[in-house]
């Protein structure tokens, strides 16, 4: 097991953020944790990545952990090149090759300032800074905000390529439901702070109550 999940609380003063959360992602695996606003799913990756500390439960990440944070959090006066040797800071080995032949829309940016960017592209620095560490699990957190489904079917194809080719495992921090059902083969759903439903992704599609909730189908 790649990361491992147990009944974790995370509380913010009196406020509970998770209630006995419990998660796996296996070596290889492709696994989806969706919900809405306010779920607590951005709080997880946070005691997931070990910034938060819990009040109760456990955690276990025996591999390598690479986050690509919501809202990307680059560094917009350094190129694109210097922010993504930032992701192999614990690495003696900084050689940003390989990362621009997994992502060769990046080799034209490369000396362009982060802040120059576009939405799209900020994304794709991201995916490529934490790729930098070459981690066992890479966990993203809401990587289709504010992008076009153009880029967002870019970053979608990297992904699976990166899983067949390498083995990479991936934790998908999603709202939207139907894009991580589709990418991912197992999923979980968090509401208000518990996990409400686990299970194959096709099995959780095919749900009256999820599809009704997460994917926009009416009953009937």
């Amino acid at each position: 097991m790649i990361a491992e999940v147990r009944e974790l609380t995370v509380r913010y003063g009196a406020a509970t953020a998770l209630d006995g959360v419990s998660l796996t992602v296996a070596a290889g695996e492709l696994v989806a944790l969706i919900g809405p606003n306010g779920a607590g799913k951005t709080t997880l990756v946070n005691a997931l990545c070990g910034i938060l500390a819990p009040a109760g439960g456990r955690i276990a990440v025996p591999g390598s952990l690479a986050l690509v944070p919501e809202n990307r959090h680059l560094f917009g006066s350094l190129s694109v090149d210097d922010n993504l040797r930032l992701g192999a800071w614990r690495r003696r080995e900084r050689d940003t090759g390989h990362v621009y032949a997994l992502l060769p829309e990046l080799v034209p940016l490369r000396d362009r300032p982060a802040a120059r960017l576009s939405g799209g592209e900020q994304q794709m620095v991201a995916l490529g800074r934490a790729l930098m560490a070459r981690p066992d699990l890479l966990v993203i957190d809401e990587m289709s905000l504010g992008l076009a489904p153009k880029i967002v079917g870019s970053l979608v194809a990297h992904l699976r390529e990166r899983n067949t080719v390498d083995g990479l495992a991936v934790l998908l921090i999603e709202q939207n439901a139907r894009l991580a059902l589709e990418l991912c083969t197992r999923a979980y759903v968090l509401e208000a702070g518990r996990v409400v439903a686990e299970g194959p992704s096709a099995e959780l599609a095919g749900s009256p109550e999820v599809a009704t909730a997460y994917l926009g189908l009416a009953e009937g």
